[in-house]
């Protein structure tokens, strides 16, 4: 399992979305979501400490959460199927383990607010994580026959590529001069 920080929030208004992307503790992996705008909103928000004039549906739900003494652990992303990231929040109340099932968007967005780890399961970065370059920090990809055994991507079906493919498309579409900001466009 990798810890994992947020890099960054990048939005395409455009097309109602908006990725973002976790980097594991070395700098060398990232996982890549893409979220909705609203979510993104949220997570940005907090990040950057921008208070909302009213709580928004995560802060209510920290805010239910810790009146009912409900304490949030961390939260995993485990699984990577059918073009779609699954996640687990992981909480205990007393003595008891308490685990929600939940979308990453929804369980980073708590993650930020309960101010808790974030980890990414070995599995999912192996399927949809990818390598970053050590000084720049931009995604590599690397020669298959020059990648030590460890960092190299794990086998994937065509017939996964073939679903993968509206996410690729939708990176492959990002303006990467929009990486370097981090306040939303509109």
């Amino acid at each position: 399992m990798h810890r994992m920080k947020i890099g960054m929030v990048v939005f395409d208004q455009s097309k109602g979305a908006a990725v973002i992307t976790l980097i594991d503790e070395t700098g060398k992996r990232a996982l890549p979501l893409l979220i909705g705008v609203p979510e993104a909103l949220a997570i940005f928000r907090e990040l950057n400490r921008y208070p909302s004039p009213r709580p928004m549906v995560y802060d209510l739900f920290k805010n239910v959460l810790d009146g009912l003494r409900v304490n949030v652990d961390r939260v995993v992303i485990d699984t990577f199927k059918d073009d779609t990231f699954y996640a687990n929040i992981f909480m205990h109340v007393d003595r008891s383990a308490v685990v929600a099932d939940a979308r990453p968007s929804d369980a980073i967005a708590l993650a930020v607010r309960a101010q808790v780890p974030i980890y990414a399961e070995e599995a999912v970065m192996d399927k949809a994580g990818i390598l970053l370059d050590k000084e720049t920090g931009k995604p590599i990809v690397p020669d298959q026959g020059q990648a030590p055994e460890a960092e190299r991507p794990a086998h994937v079906e065509e017939e996964e590529l073939r679903r993968m493919s509206a996410f690729t498309d939708f990176i492959n579409n990002l303006d990467l001069e929009d990486f370097g900001k981090q306040q939303p466009k509109g």
